[in-house]
């Protein structure tokens, strides 16, 4: 592993890593959440009982959206020509859960993993949104990185 924060110069100023003598790759991440509710604000969801509408369509467009803006919400990231995002939310009754996947591709120079995570995390703050007037309690949770791959760093998945 490196042991060097690629966003910062030898004096410590944050800077966005220059890419380009980079080749391009074929580049692909994998992001998953939860937010975690109580039973009755899961079956509202399931129901399509929410005044605001269909929490799962909304969020799952909102975390598409979310990943096309990414290099606009975080200073130092590239802005990326994705060609494929995929955002997929499902109901885990077991856990009064909504569970977030999204998956983002693109062939470049720099990876998509904040666009992934991005996708999730607004997703899943969507979901609370849409939520939030019956279960202020909901917890986002578990926002993570569970695969990567292309580039120079090599392939990552995440153990269980």
């Amino acid at each position: 592993m490196d042991d060097h924060l690629t966003h910062l110069d030898e004096q410590g100023t944050a800077r966005m890593v220059d890419v380009g003598a980079k080749p391009e790759s074929e580049r692909l991440a994998v992001a998953q959440g939860t937010v975690y509710m109580q039973p009755e604000t899961l079956r509202l969801i399931r129901e399509g009982a929410l005044k605001k509408g269909d929490v799962l369509m909304v969020a799952r467009l909102a975390g598409i959206m979310a990943a096309k803006k990414t290099s606009d919400l975080i200073p130092l990231c590239h802005p990326l020509p994705l060609t494929h995002i995929d955002v997929d939310l499902t109901l885990d009754e077991s856990a009064n859960a909504v569970r977030i996947s999204a998956t983002a591709r693109t062939v470049g120079k720099t990876g998509v993993e904040m666009e992934a995570l991005t996708a999730v995390s607004v997703a899943a703050l969507t979901v609370y949104d849409m939520a939030k007037a019956v279960d202020r309690a909901m917890r986002l949770s578990d926002i993570r990185l569970v695969e990567k791959r292309g580039g120079q760093h090599g392939d990552y998945v995440a153990e269980e």
